[in-house]
């Protein structure tokens, strides 16, 4: 079992129930917890200087802002990092978040161990996700399905290549033409329209710039 804990939850009550569960249940003898993102990882920096690594970061997604200045605002921001600075910490992700394309790409990109989606039961399935952790195993609340198709909204390769375009800034019109020159089909321009629009109705965007926002904080670009 894990020896070394860290908790980044922006809400007290949160991590309080946390830290009782992890010190109670299973008997962890070191827990910390932090409400912000810079100051977690400060905390993953110390102890990685001073050779007292932490096991493991429970951490959220979100976290609200308030008078505090944060250099890392969001739990993937503070994920990159942690695993930039300490690529075997061990991650569990407890939020509200429940797209599973979103919840995918955290397994995929960040190579995260552990996903609980809050809610009634969250407390008895972070038990089972920190155990199974410990055992080398991932885990996945149970109501999130990736093999449900009409709960899952996968970005393919034509949709990749077009928000990184729109990303890199280049204009519907020199995306046509790039798709005709990898020979991507279909590349007409109302393919392009029809793609972006759908895009901008699954991530609740209005315009090109909020997708592509929206799409890189989530680490799907």
């Amino acid at each position: 079992m894990f020896q070394k804990v860290l908790i980044a939850e922006d809400y007290q009550g949160d991590n309080k129930s946390i830290f009782d569960t992890l010190k109670a249940t299973l008997n962890i003898p070191e827990v910390q917890e932090e409400s912000y993102c810079d100051k977690a990882f400060n905390r993953l920096k110390v102890a990685f200087t001073n050779q007292e690594e932490f096991d493991l970061l429970i951490t959220d997604l979100s976290f609200k802002e308030d008078h505090v200045p944060q250099g890392l605002s969001s739990g993937v921001e503070l994920i990159a990092m942690g695993r930039n600075l300490q690529p075997d910490l061990k991650v569990i992700v407890n939020s509200m978040e429940d797209n599973p394309v979103k919840i995918k790409a955290l397994f995929d990109t960040y190579k995260i161990n552990a996903y609980v989606c809050k809610g009634r039961h969250s407390l008895d399935e972070l038990v089972k996700a920190v155990r199974a952790v410990a055992e080398g195993k991932t885990y996945l609340s149970p109501q999130i399905d990736f093999n449900t198709a009409k709960n899952v909204f996968e970005l393919d390769e034509l949709d990749l290549f077009i928000l990184k375009n729109l990303a890199e800034g280049f204009s519907k019109k020199e995306i046509r033409y790039k798709l005709k020159q990898k020979d991507l089909r279909p590349n007409s321009e109302s393919t392009i329209d029809k793609r972006v629009s759908s895009l901008f109705t699954e991530f609740g965007a209005k315009n090109s710039t909020e997708l592509v926002a929206k799409l890189i904080r989530e680490g799907l670009i």
